[in-house]
């Protein structure tokens, strides 16, 4: 080997050498945009008064921050649930005051870090799981009193877990590129041509709420596309899909009166639908909990959102021996309550123009059918009628969910027993 060749080998290995440590340079600063330097800590922060206790008890609820920070029978706030992803799974972290294993070193600043620009104290970047890319919008004010409420809970000594996710996705460098393509600090940008309503609304709809976690669909890397447009996405968690909330034909409200949007948030029933699932879960934990202005707000907001009309009735795909089991399963498990004609009896929902039944995406469907559904229990709801599992194979359960699609003018396309099976 010549030294000429040698030299234009050591140039190019170089060369390549600086373009990574360019490239990786880029994205650690990418990861670090907007971020504010932490100085002193949370010995030298004042008392929170009673005003910004009760301010942060009302956000908490309002951010469901207990809905994944809780884990099934543990101490509230203390961590350790499980949030499914495609990549694997992502344990909440501890947020009691625990010195040691919660939020008791945690300064005012940290916290905001955290929120604003999802990062831990100890510089670690964090999992959007955890939702800051919703947060980011939140105010300082908030953030300061949402942390205040959380300090004055009970401590609880609980080791976070590790987080259980398949490489590259549980690297630091893999999230640091992440966040480079997908995420950017941001504040809330007040609407002047909106009424104050409508701008309450929309905070708590896309910041506090993080509405986008679930309705928003996501891109091969989990980030979510046009998170504003609430198109619609698969909870992974739970296995349901959270429907359009801009779209007729799934979940949108612009049609609705507004006190029957407020009423589904209050209630999680009304005279135009049930929610059930992961939507049950939020309304029983927070938005049952809200003030009157804010659903009214929420609502609002809701129904401002870019309206999208259902695509044309699909073609019907169900075979005469698939669609006469159904109808005959349906008549022995299901007309009792829902009616001979779908049209619902008392407490019981009517299922002849459902959405849950009409609509493209046939999850939800096929996931009560299955697992079964229950609305929460609430104030305004405090003895709610659910739905049971039955107790049915695939075939069966697929001709049942492709009889009340097709059947009392509803038209959607069939269900398969290779897609029951993928929800089970």
């Amino acid at each position: 080997m010549t030294p000429r060749r040698l030299s234009m080998r050591a140039r190019i290995v170089i060369g390549t050498f600086v373009v990574l440590l360019a490239a990786a340079a880029l994205v650690v600063g990418l990861s670090l945009r907007g971020e504010d330097p932490i100085t002193g800590g949370a010995a030298a922060e004042p008392a929170a008064t009673p005003q910004q206790l009760s301010r942060g008890e009302y956000l908490a609820r309002a951010g469901n921050c207990a809905g994944c920070h809780t884990d099934r029978g543990g101490a509230p706030y203390a961590g350790g649930r499980g949030i499914a992803t495609p990549f694997g799974t992502v344990y909440a972290s501890n947020l009691t005051p625990d010195a040691e294993t919660g939020i008791g070193r945690w300064s005012t600043a940290q916290f905001w870090r955290a929120m604003h620009n999802g990062r831990s104290r100890d510089g670690r970047l964090l999992y959007p799981a955890f939702p800051y890319p919703s947060f980011t919008l939140l105010t300082r004010d908030d953030s300061d009193a949402l942390l205040a409420y959380l300090r004055s809970q009970a401590p609880v000594r609980q080791p976070n877990r590790p987080h259980a996710l398949r490489f590259p996705y549980s690297t630091q460098a893999a999230l640091a590129v992440w966040r480079a393509l997908f995420f950017a600090p941001a504040r809330f940008e007040l609407q002047p041509q909106q009424s104050a309503a409508w701008n309450r609304g929309a905070y708590l709809v896309r910041a506090l709420g993080h509405c986008d976690a679930c309705h928003a669909a996501r891109n091969l890397l989990g980030a979510t596309r046009a998170p504003l447009e609430l198109s619609g996405g698969l909870v992974a968690m739970q296995g349901w899909y959270a429907p359009s909330l801009a779209d007729a034909g799934e979940a949108g409200v612009a049609g609705w009166p507004l006190d029957d949007v407020v009423q589904l948030l209050r209630s999680g029933t009304s005279s135009r639908g049930t929610v059930m699932g992961p939507m049950a879960e939020v309304v029983a934990r927070s938005t049952q909990h809200l003030a009157e202005a804010d659903l009214r707000a929420m609502a609002l907001y809701l129904q401002s959102l870019p309206h999208r009309m259902p695509d044309a009735p699909p073609v019907q795909r169900a075979t005469p021996e698939q669609r006469e089991l159904g109808e005959r399963l349906y008549a022995q498990q299901c007309a009792r309550c829902h009616g001979k004609s779908g049209e619902g009896r008392g407490p019981y929902a009517a299922l002849a123009g459902a959405r849950t039944v009409t609509m493209g995406p046939h999850t939800n469907l096929v996931r009560v059918i299955v697992s079964g559904g229950f609305p929460p229990t609430t104030a305004g709801n405090p003895r709610p009628y659910g739905m049971p599992s039955l107790a049915l194979d695939d075939d069966e359960i697929a001709a049942i969910a492709t009889y009340v699609r097709s059947a009392w003018g509803n038209r959607a396309p069939a269900v398969t027993r290779a897609d029951v099976a993928a929800l089970r």
